[in-house]
């Protein structure tokens, strides 16, 4: 597993695709089968106008994922990553697809946007896909989507065992001494579902926005398996998963946090 934190620059298209490309290789070459990218990865974060968005929108058929699905064909690896997506109806939606050998598997529409992406993007309105792949079942979504716990037991519900998260961390104060909170926030989600999740953060400043990096592996027990990465720097997370451990819910011998719910109580 690889949690690719790259350096991003807002309209750069080509240069972040061809960065893009440089961390899948670099990340199947140093031995990882599923990889991830950060969101908005060809086009930056930090639009001015609707009309800078929408011109670096492109369609999930466009260059950047079929790029992107010809390097995993290559390498025989997954590959997951956040794109402007120019839609069929002609909306903008802050997207992230997931290839593998055999194409475009499923695209995601981001469904809680955060702070200005409403200015230029719609919320997508299906739920986040579980892709059967050769190295388990990898479920998606993107930045915000992940603070919200209902949200992510869904794909948990549905039985993936990574959870995949393409994301811009906007920098946040942090006490001394502490991690960001959203960082404690992917490993909680992980614990509180027992399955693996892996965020991949960019760095770059963007028009006086800087990130969290963070970027990290967590196992199904809720700690690291590789990084935070720090705030600043490009870096390759890389941990060894069996995604297989991610089936046992089991957190004691009479406990399991899927089938101890009580859904008819939550309203």
């Amino acid at each position: 597993m690889a949690a690719c934190q790259v350096s991003l620059r807002v309209g750069e298209i080509a240069r972040n695709q061809s960065t893009a490309l440089e961390a899948i290789f670099s990340a199947a070459g140093a031995g990882a089968s599923v990889i991830i990218l950060p969101e908005l990865t060809p086009s930056g974060y930090v639009f001015e106008s609707v009309a800078e968005a929408r011109a670096a929108a492109e369609p999930a058929d466009g260059p950047t994922v079929t790029g992107w699905a010809a390097a995993a064909a290559d390498r025989g690896v997954v590959v997951i990553g956040g794109f402007d997506e120019l839609g069929a109806d002609g909306q903008l939606y802050n997207s992230a697809a997931l290839v593998d050998p055999g194409g475009v598997r499923a695209v995601y529409r981001k469904v809680h946007l955060w702070d200005a992406e409403s200015d230029f993007f719609t919320p997508g309105t299906a739920p986040p896909p579980v892709v059967d792949t050769a190295f388990g079942r990898i479920g998606m979504m993107i930045c915000y989507d992940v603070e919200f716990p209902e949200w992510v037991r869904a794909p948990a519900l549905a039985g993936a065992d990574l959870l995949a998260v393409p994301t811009n961390w906007p920098a946040e104060p942090v006490p001394p001494g502490e991690r960001p909170n959203v960082v404690l926030n992917v490993q909680g989600a992980a614990f509180a579902n027992r399955m693996f999740i892996a965020a991949a953060c960019r760095v770059g400043a963007e028009r006086g926005v800087t990130w969290v990096g963070g970027s990290l592996v967590a196992g199904p027990d809720g700690y690291p398996l590789a990084g935070p990465a720090g705030p600043s720097e490009p870096e390759l997370i890389i941990a060894d998963c069996d995604l297989t451990r991610a089936r046992d819910k089991a957190t004691s011998a009479r406990n399991d946090p899927h089938r101890d719910r009580r859904p008819a109580l939550y309203g």
